[in-house]
């Protein structure tokens, strides 16, 4: 399997997590009045579990699941995970993010969970948010590849896009942007050979360098997961390709249920 854990989670329904959060929250809430809200993550996380534990609900704590393709591997750590049913990601900052919810939405694709909930002990009063998802692991395996845009010149290019599709095909899509970029730098040549500082110029003008990806030395590559947007972001990604020594650009947009895969090239 290419994405195991040590715990297989149980499904509920929204009304019985919902009725096991309250649980949890009353808990989370005597946590923070009795340490303060200045301690570190680890802190809250531990009092928590211990409090769970002995109000007879199991949690378990830094939960990892590992993600593989190939000789590929990569262990998320889940804060925590309460009754076997619910996946709470703490945190320790200024007020939730959507960066919050993305994390905890991967968890959830990831362990195949609809339920989860980010639990913030640094406010005032400990901020919390549902994250919820009715998207099953069979449907985010279930995409339209579209190649029409797409052009390899060499034996690299074919490769960027076969290990690509077997990626998507094994984990579906949907999962964090950072862990498809991961392994295709991998599978690339690992960062040592694909992750490259290039000089931008403008003109005679040298602006300084930047980080590319490289899938061979006058083609690099990037993943975005744009839902809208696409056309006004294209323009930009020219921008940057006519300022580097690059001839090509292989741009990856991972939109759900579609997959494009586009060449641009000077």
């Amino acid at each position: 399997m290419p994405i195991t854990g040590p715990l297989a989670l149980c499904p509920v329904s929204q009304e019985e997590f919902a009725e096991l959060d309250y649980q949890v929250m009353r808990v989370a809430f005597e946590c923070q009045n009795q340490l303060g809200r200045l301690c570190d993550e680890a802190i809250y996380q531990n009092d928590l579990t211990v409090r769970l534990t002995a109000a007879g609900l199991s949690a378990v704590k830094e939960v990892p699941v590992t993600v593989t393709h190939g000789d590929f591997a990569k262990i998320y750590s889940l804060d925590l995970v309460v009754a076997n049913v619910g996946i709470y990601e703490l945190k320790t900052a200024l007020g939730l993010a959507g960066v919050h919810e993305a994390q905890l939405l991967n968890y959830l694709f990831l362990c195949g969970a609809q339920h989860g909930k980010l639990v913030n002990f640094r406010p005032a009063q400990v901020e919390s948010r549902f994250i919820n998802t009715t998207l099953t692991q069979i449907e985010r395996r279930q995409f339209a590849v579209e190649l029409e845009a797409w052009q390899e010149r060499d034996r690299t290019d074919q490769s960027f896009r076969e290990n690509l599709l077997a990626i998507l095909q094994d984990w579906g899509c949907w999962l964090d942007l950072e862990l498809y970029t991961e392994a295709l730098i991998h599978f690339a040549g690992g960062e040592g050979k694909v992750v490259q500082r290039l000089a931008l110029t403008r003109g005679n003008a040298r602006l300084g360098s930047q980080c590319f990806h490289l899938i061979n030395p006058e083609t690099a590559f990037r993943v975005t997961a744009l839902t809208e947007g696409i056309s006004n972001y294209e323009p930009h990604l020219r921008s940057l390709l006519r300022l580097s020594p690059l001839r090509t650009l292989q741009w990856v947009n991972l939109g759900r249920q579609k997959v494009q895969l586009v060449s641009l090239t000077k």
